[in-house]
């Protein structure tokens, strides 16, 4: 299972900084003498300034753009309405232009940390990198405040340096141990280093502050993964899956988890489910026919596999085990050609060539039995039982002095006298002794 989760836009734009520009109305006063006129151009300046911000307030930024546009129009050296300008240039998901509006503000008044925080978090996306110097300053300009540390954790995890992004985000975290989303990032990052126990701590802190977060069980269930707790991966995974029943590779995912725990008929189960939206693609081939070559149900192994290797001919592993199924239903003569095909793709598997010389005996191929004995001996130490197959094969072949060697041999290593190889060896053996003493007459 992979086990890495993806770093998402974690950066909605509720959280970029606005405030309310504080409007000046000229004000008019009397007096008992005179009254002083109000300038019509200041008077329809505030105006268009209240209508931005009104416009602002009930979400319609266009309007709200114009209107502090035919603002800055008269006065261009607002840094306020700069940043206003941006932040609604920013909802409009126009960011190149946002950003000259915060960079404007920035010039107009260096110590607006809101403009810098806005500015980094514009740039996150399309520049990591160059967020991180007006993220700096935003957090340097708001110590006390967890957001801005954020954002610049996740303006260097994006830019390719973890270990930086993971102590900005347990930064943030002193600050604001409620915040989800904060949990969630350094969860991720933590996981995606290679860190899943103090990952998996942090998602079950996700989870503890909302326990429907979708991310959270899925973080969660890899984290368990990832330190080879596949029941309990796989516990969580089924909750995820509540959540999301249509997730295709979550519940692949899950199948492989059940699995490995051993609960082969739940990941059957599970991958029967995934097959209802999708046909089973190579991997899901193949795990399905592990399953049922574990549960030793060889004949639903054999159409599986032959569908799998249909897809990858050259898979090594594929070739040898739909050869082992062939054998485990005695389809002998099929084993053979299947296994001859498996030895081709890998040559130098002595586990296919076990099955080989196995598959040619029981098929009487007797001379290709022995010469695969005859190979594995160059390689590996034989178990006592190859000896009987020797005896038995030279013994077909009419080889009685070999076969009465190899028969003898076999008895006197085995030490298991109440086999019926045993029983079996030891009748043959007597009788080629006394065959071959005869011919000696």
């Amino acid at each position: 299972m992979n086990a890495t989760l993806r770093s998402h836009s974690i950066f909605p734009l509720c959280i970029l900084f606005v405030f309310s520009v504080g409007i000046t109305f000229a004000q008019s006063t009397t007096s008992s003498h005179k009254r002083i006129p109000a300038d019509p151009a200041a008077v329809a300046l505030n105006n268009t300034l209240a209508e931005a911000q009104a416009a602002l307030d009930r979400k319609d930024y266009a309007t709200a753009a114009n209107d502090y546009q035919l603002y800055l129009e008269k006065k261009p050296d607002d840094a306020a309405v700069h940043f206003q300008l941006g932040y609604a240039l920013t909802a409009l998901q126009k960011l190149d232009d946002a950003k000259v509006q915060y960079q404007k503000a920035i010039e107009l008044n260096p110590k607006m940390a809101e403009a810098y925080l806005n500015l980094g978090m514009a740039q996150l996306d399309s520049d990591p990198q160059a967020a991180i110097a007006p993220l700096q300053k935003a957090t340097e300009l708001l110590p006390n405040q967890a957001r801005p540390k954020f954002a610049l954790g996740a303006a260097y995890e994006r830019a390719g340096d973890p270990p930086r992004a993971i102590e900005l985000y347990q930064a943030a975290e002193k600050l604001d141990n409620k915040d989800v989303e904060i949990h969630l990032a350094l969860a991720r990052v933590l996981l995606n280093t290679g860190h899943p126990a103090d990952a998996e701590r942090e998602f079950r802190a996700t989870l503890a502050l909302q326990k429907d977060s979708i991310p959270g069980r899925l973080g969660l269930a890899r984290s368990l993964a990832a330190q080879k707790k596949p029941e309990a991966a796989a516990d969580a995974l089924g909750a995820y899956l509540s959540e999301a029943p249509n997730d295709y590779n979550a519940r692949i995912e899950r199948a492989s988890l059940l699995f490995d725990a051993g609960k082969l008929d739940e990941s059957l189960a599970e991958l029967d489910l995934a097959a209802k939206n999708k046909p089973d693609d190579l991997p899901t081939l193949k795990l399905r026919a592990l399953i049922y070559l574990q549960k030793k149900q060889f004949s639903d192994a054999v159409p599986v596999l032959t569908k799998a290797l249909a897809l990858a001919p050259q898979d090594p592993d594929l070739s040898a085990e739909l050869g082992h199924a062939y054998l485990e239903k005695k389809d002998y003569p099929i084993a053979v050609q299947q296994l001859i095909a498996a030895m081709k793709v890998n040559p130098r598997s002595l586990d296919v060539l076990n099955d080989l010389v196995l598959a040619e005996y029981l098929n009487k191929n007797y001379a290709a039995a022995l010469s695969g004995l005859d190979v594995l001996a160059q390689h590996e130490t034989l178990p006592v039982g190859s000896l009987f197959i020797r005896a038995t094969c030279y013994d077909k072949l009419g080889q009685a002095q070999l076969a009465l060697d190899a028969y003898q041999r076999f008895l006197q290593l085995n030490k298991d006298e109440n086999s019926d190889m045993y029983f079996e060896a030891a009748a043959r053996a007597r009788t080629l002794a006394r065959e071959l003493k005869d011919k000696k007459r």
